[in-house]
């Protein structure tokens, strides 16, 4: 909490992250506005909770005060915590094991 926000510092124009919106493009947002008036790690950490809410607010409030002050171990367990959220590419081999069931509609399978 010692660390002071920079002279000039707005509130960051982005969607804030519930969980569900693509978490890597919501960091990247938010990365690269902060990284406009800092890169300073205890200020990123501090400075995060204002690109989240709902559950993801909630999990960041759990944290016990200083027990992360390095940005990066902050954004490995906000990966860890969500990695079940993130959208999945599709790989070719995804694509060519893709199959059709026998009773399976062709709109159905399209939906995939």
């Amino acid at each position: 909490m010692e660390a002071n926000i920079p002279l000039g510092w707005k509130p960051l124009n982005l969607e804030r992250y519930d969980g569900i919106i693509d978490l890597d493009e919501n960091l990247d947002a938010f990365l690269t506005q902060s990284n406009l008036y800092t890169n300073d790690d205890v200020i990123l950490c501090h400075a995060i909770p204002t690109s989240l809410k709902g559950a993801s607010l909630t999990w960041y409030g759990g944290f016990p005060p200083r027990s992360i002050d390095i940005f990066d171990i902050l954004i490995e367990r906000l990966n860890a915590q969500y990695a079940t959220s993130r959208s999945h590419r599709m790989t070719s081999a995804t694509l060519a094991s893709l199959r059709q069931a026998d009773n399976e509609s062709l709109r159905k399978f399209m939906e995939i």
